[in-house]
């Protein structure tokens, strides 16, 4: 028996849902976990639904940004972040995603479209620590 990835599911219900009204949503719904309770993949439903929403997501023109830093990130920052990321993203929609992280000295971490962008103060200070001891070696 071949397996499905997650990814497929996802893409199979997107495709099957997208121009639908919602009763007929609702029944595709119904049958796609009907579909994973026969093949016991229940557990997966997690996955399976972050998929979903990185499908939903691309089609619709959206990035979801997760950050984590020490401290709440200010409305100004938000958007002064929001014109840098569409300069290196193109014109689409950013959905910030933000959690707090007390490990962290100051600055933040970033995670965009799976690449993970460090701005934290440990890094900065690591950075320059490795620019000083190049420089005078």
């Amino acid at each position: 028996m071949a397996t499905v990835s997650n990814n497929n599911i996802a893409r199979a219900i997107y495709l099957a849902v997208k121009d639908k009204h919602t009763t007929e949503q609702h029944t595709v719904i119904k049958n796609v976990v009907n579909f994973l309770f026969r093949r016991r993949m229940l557990s997966k439903s997690k996955n399976i639904l972050q998929s979903l929403n990185n499908i939903v997501n691309h089609a619709n023109g959206v990035v979801e940004v997760k950050i984590w830093s020490k401290y709440k990130l200010s409305h100004d920052h938000k958007d002064h972040l929001e014109k840098i990321l569409k300069k290196r993203y193109g014109d689409k929609e950013f959905i910030f995603l933000e959690y707090l992280d007390d490990k962290l000295l100051g600055g933040f971490n970033m995670e965009v479209n799976n690449e993970l962008i460090d701005l934290t103060l440990k890094n900065k200070i690591y950075k320059l620590q490795e620019h000083l001891k190049t420089e005078y070696e």
